[in-house]
């Protein structure tokens, strides 16, 4: 089994900590707006390592929807290119934890609709993707059972 390595932001690291070390009792919302998160758990491309971060909760059905959106930074967030790079992800939501497998979602009218949950659920998104030039990817994670 590899190392777990905590994400170099603090606040996501100790949002991780909080959330898994109470079971998936605590820390359930992100940062101070209220909204539910998720802890998607993924092994780092470069490090092998195990990488943890925290995302806004956006599901669809049995799905869940993965953006990211890294504050409509100009650069995606380096979990981006690990689940690129392996696809296979564990998905903590509250005390439930999935095995999952990610898919970029790029097909222009599926990406749409996701991507309108995602808003819906969470309107900075709009914003994020304004401020920035690149195209903010999302991804499908889907129950691997």
């Amino acid at each position: 089994m590899s190392e777990y390595i905590p994400s170099p932001s603090a606040w996501a690291a100790a949002q991780v900590e909080l959330y898994e070390g109470s079971g998936g009792t605590e820390g359930l919302t992100l940062r101070d707006t209220g909204l539910p998160v998720i802890i998607v758990t993924n092994q780092g491309r470069k490090t092998g390592g195990i990488r943890k971060t925290p995302l806004m909760r956006v599901v669809d059905g049995k799905n869940y929807v993965l953006v990211a959106s890294r504050g409509g930074a100009p650069k995606n967030p380096v979990w981006v290119h690990n689940l690129r790079a392996n696809p296979s992800v564990e998905l903590r939501d509250e005390t439930e934890v999935y095995a999952m497998k990610v898919r970029e979602v790029v097909e222009p009218t599926e990406r749409q609709r996701l991507w309108a949950i995602a808003v819906e659920v969470y309107p900075p998104y709009h914003d994020y993707q304004i401020k920035t030039e690149r195209i903010i990817p999302v991804f499908l994670a889907e129950p691997t059972k």
